[in-house]
């Protein structure tokens, strides 16, 4: 959200329903009443991009709509996202958030010290093609010595950095115990206000454009510049990153090995603020087919995911996994005063694992097992981060 005030009614849909559903979420580890725990801010719906496009002069003195007419959403916004809300039963006053328009995601949430090992390093750069620049952080653990690694690529949620996504789900720290580079791509508030990936866009759901050929991109010249283990390359993210790290793979799999998607949503299942809402609500009335189901991936979800309901993350197996006519094994956990969960393994014919469908019982929206000391984590587990990695290593 580091958008300036008047570029609120320009693109307000997404802003103010990214408010509304803030108001709606709470998580059994993060109480409102802590200020270090906020309520999730995640998955930013899309504004409506044609319309706005068609009147890019709209100020906030249009005439308001007749009663019981249908808001115009290039002219009245917040009165068509509030509408769009009214229909879904969903209460919430969006103009008493409009001026909330700043960087609150900075402000209430400022990228922590980390200390880094001795010999590590955490570096900053960026990457530039014709759809844009994104800067991104590289961990080079201190176990490097030149030699060859796998990459794990990861998208932060919305409002998240680097930083704090690192400290969250404390990827660095296992890139050091397990010798791999791991990057963290960084969405612009100039791209969406509250630093969501626009996962609900049409330009970012085709290969060779928008967000994804920017991380492939960001991926590609990693390996470029360092001895990358190409066949062990892979992407994960959460939420808002977690429905890109589906789209980035599916689009790129000579790129990525592998998928992570944590409390994520299905390729392509929004293509407007109407369907995105949906999406997030009840998930895909019928998912499109996706790859040529010979991409792994695993994914994490919280049966208690007021956010982003957990029939997403069944679908997004569902559809990478569509051509696989493999075995399915199930078997139930729990972390010791923490979280149960079933875990569903899915392998070919001939045993090879290709997909594991985690579900976190109780569990809202949250990156399972992660560190208080980054945002939207969930410490209960099970390690989200430990069985990705797991994961990955097992299918490569």
């Amino acid at each position: 959200m580091r958008e300036a005030a008047q570029k609120l009614m320009n693109r307000s849909a997404s802003a103010t329903i990214q408010q509304a559903m803030d108001s709606l979420r709470g998580h059994p580890s993060m109480p409102p009443a802590a200020p270090a725990q906020p309520t999730m801010r995640d998955i930013n719906p899309p504004p409506p991009r044609a319309a706005a496009e068609a009147a890019p002069e709209v100020t906030a003195k249009a005439a308001p709509p007749p009663n019981g007419a249908r808001p115009n959403p290039a002219t009245h916004p917040t009165e068509f996202a509030q509408d769009m809300l009214n229909r879904m039963g969903i209460k919430v006053d969006l103009q008493a958030n409009i001026d909330r328009a700043i960087d609150v995601g900075a402000i209430m949430h400022p990228a922590p010290e980390v200390a880094l090992p001795d010999g590590a390093q955490f570096i900053k750069s960026s990457y530039t093609n014709h759809a844009g620049t994104r800067n991104y952080k590289l961990y080079i653990p201190a176990s490097y010595h030149g030699q060859a690694m796998p990459l794990l690529v990861m998208l932060h949620g919305c409002t998240q950095n680097p930083d704090d996504f690192a400290t969250g789900t404390q990827m660095n720290q296992l890139a050091e115990e397990m010798e791999c580079f791991v990057v963290y791509p960084e969405q612009t508030a100039n791209a969406n206000q509250s630093k969501c990936w626009n996962w609900f866009s049409a330009i970012d759901q085709q290969h060779g454009q928008g967000e994804p050929s920017i991380i492939a991109g960001i991926t590609q010249q990693i390996i470029d510049d360092y001895p990358v283990n190409e066949r062990q390359v892979y992407v994960a993210g959460l939420s808002a990153g977690g429905a890109m790290a589906v789209i980035v793979g599916t689009l790129y799999p000579e790129l990525f090995a592998a998928v992570g998607v944590h409390s994520g949503l299905p390729f392509a299942s929004a293509q407007d603020l109407p369907s995105a809402l949906t999406a997030m609500k009840r998930g895909v009335m019928s998912p499109r087919k996706a790859g040529d189901g010979s991409q792994p991936i695993i994914v994490f979800h919280g049966d208690s995911d007021n956010t982003v309901h957990p029939r997403n993350g069944e679908q997004v197996i569902e559809q990478l996994l569509h051509r696989q006519q493999g075995k399915q094994s199930v078997q139930s956990g729990s972390v010791p005063n923490g979280h149960r969960y079933t875990q569903t393994t899915h392998t070919k014919a001939d045993g090879t694992p290709i997909g594991e469908h985690w579900v976190v019982h109780g569990a809202g929206h949250a990156w399972f097992g992660g560190n208080a000391g980054g945002t939207y984590t969930d410490a209960k587990g099970p390690d989200a981060s430990r069985e990705m990695l797991r994961f990955f290593r097992t299918v490569s």
